[in-house]
């Protein structure tokens, strides 16, 4: 199959037209255990942030008016954080710490490598004598003021988040539900042998173990089911129509190429799946297919083969299911490394060429006998992109299993 038949010239372009289609999961109300999830609804401050003016430095509270040469201050009391300012005497200091609320009198505050200090007094070096009205304080709502958004939906809520958002007061949140997920691998060939030994002509089912180990760590992704299928039509459209009926997304492997029992693209039409793509300008993964339901459920029908399936859930499938989830950063931009001994080997498809990392941002290729190379997979931290016609070190964008 040449370029030109295809669809789209890149993954970006099928992802994205795909994308365009898909609905975003349903809302969960307040949610306490919200790491790991999507925001809903936005996070606003209850209070200004900082919620005082607060000292930038540890040195004295002073009045400009006090910034005199040569004369020795007194200083009278502290400010240290946890506890109200005291008040300032007329023509005296307050020593104060850093994240101290500033007393109200106060036009500045020097630092205390800017002093000398006495026995509850100071004397100003030349450097402070220039101190200007404000300055080492920080004024109240400079971070944010109140009722302002300090988190927007949308985001993943990480460590960082969490600690954003009980700062302002919010110990559980609206997040988006997880996305709904079924994983249905198909052909007789494959099986689960857990206590028996296969028959040479039979396959353990490594693509049903990769696929839920890829998704199963991502709290907004919730697997409703996972099963396998044999290569019979009538078998795929009930199981099909049926994981449908309780999921937002489905995720497939084999049955998508030309062959006899390839059955998928026929029976995904007629499940209600318009089929987006069929075919993209990728190696491995070539026949891959997407469709989109009227409803915005996902199908996603990646190849057979098991560095096939596992680079095309990691490379389509995890954006687009965190599209579904609701994240506004659905599709960051991958890491950059470099390759090392990649060799001058051009091919006319984005190569997706399994990888090991080596030192930081430098990975080099693993060898592989093809796509149903387990052994090399397994050797590999992850693949990276090479464009069409191009080879060399890169740099590359990299995907990490």
């Amino acid at each position: 199959m040449s370029a030109k038949k295809f669809a789209f010239n890149s993954p970006d372009e099928a992802i994205a037209a795909i994308a365009d289609r898909l609905r975003v999961a349903g809302v969960d109300a307040e949610c306490p255990s919200c790491l790991g999830r999507v925001l809903a609804k936005p996070v606003t401050a209850d209070r200004d942030s900082p919620a005082a003016d607060v000292s930038a430095m540890d040195g004295y509270a002073i009045r400009l008016s006090d910034l005199r040469p040569g004369e020795t201050i007194p200083v009278h009391g502290e400010s240290v954080p946890g506890s109200p300012p005291p008040a300032m005497s007329e023509g005296s200091l307050v020593r104060i710490f850093t994240g101290a609320i500033v007393p109200a009198e106060a036009d500045a505050v020097v630092k205390r490598e800017d002093t000398e200090e006495f026995e509850n007094a100071i004397r100003f070096r030349d450097v402070a004598l220039s101190t200007l009205a404000g300055e080492n304080i920080r004024r109240a709502g400079e971070n944010a003021k109140s009722g302002s958004t300090v988190l927007p939906a949308g985001v993943l809520i990480n460590a960082a988040h969490r600690a954003t958002m009980v700062n302002f007061g919010c110990y559980q949140a609206s997040v988006f539900s997880p996305v709904r997920v079924t994983v249905i691998t198909t052909g007789d060939e494959v099986g689960v042998f857990a206590d028996e030994t296969p028959q040479p002509w039979q396959l353990r089912n490594s693509n049903q173990v990769a696929l839920t180990s890829l998704i199963e760590p991502n709290p907004w992704i919730a697997i409703q089911a996972v099963q396998h299928v044999r290569d019979d039509r009538e078998t795929l459209q009930q199981s099909l129509a049926a994981a449908l009926d309780q999921s937002d997304a489905i995720l497939m492997t084999g049955g998508v190429s030309m062959g006899d029992y390839d059955y998928v693209p026929d029976v995904v039409r007629e499940v209600g799946g318009d089929v987006v793509f069929h075919g993209l300008p990728i190696r491995p993964g070539k026949p891959i297919l997407g469709a989109a339901t009227a409803e915005g459920k996902l199908i996603l029908g990646l190849p057979g083969n098991p560095v096939s399936a596992v680079v095309g859930c990691r490379r389509f499938a995890l954006p687009l299911l965190a599209k579904q989830s609701g994240q506004t950063q659905w599709c960051p931009p991958a890491t950059q490394v470099r390759l090392q001994s990649a060799g001058s080997k051009t091919l006319p498809l984005h190569w997706m060429r399994i990888v090991k990392m080596v030192a930081d941002g430098v990975a080099e290729p693993v060898f592989s006998q093809g796509s149903g190379d387990l052994v090399s997979l397994g050797q590999s931290s992850g693949f990276v992109e090479v464009p069409v016609g191009e080879s060399g070190e890169g740099p590359w964008r990299y995907y990490s299993w």
